[in-house]
């Protein structure tokens, strides 16, 4: 993989890092499993990220459209 290539796809895996744990941490549904299944402090871990998650999601989706559109 050549750094043009990395460049290019690097802003679509930061975006999709800040959908799936913003998905996640938004269901209902989907905590209620998590909190069934995972140890607590890894739900403890997993809440914190959601700043950085909503963050991602931002520059991702903005840094992605840059990418698609040059």
């Amino acid at each position: 993989m050549s750094l043009a290539e990395l460049d290019f796809y690097f802003p679509f895996f930061v975006f999709f890092y800040g959908f799936l744990i913003s998905l996640v941490c938004a269901l209902p549904e989907l905590l209620r499993i998590g909190e069934e299944r995972m140890p607590e402090k890894w739900m403890q871990q997993l809440q914190a990220h959601r700043g950085l998650a909503l963050f991602c999601l931002l520059i991702g989706s903005l840094w992605s459209l840059q990418n698609l559109l040059l």
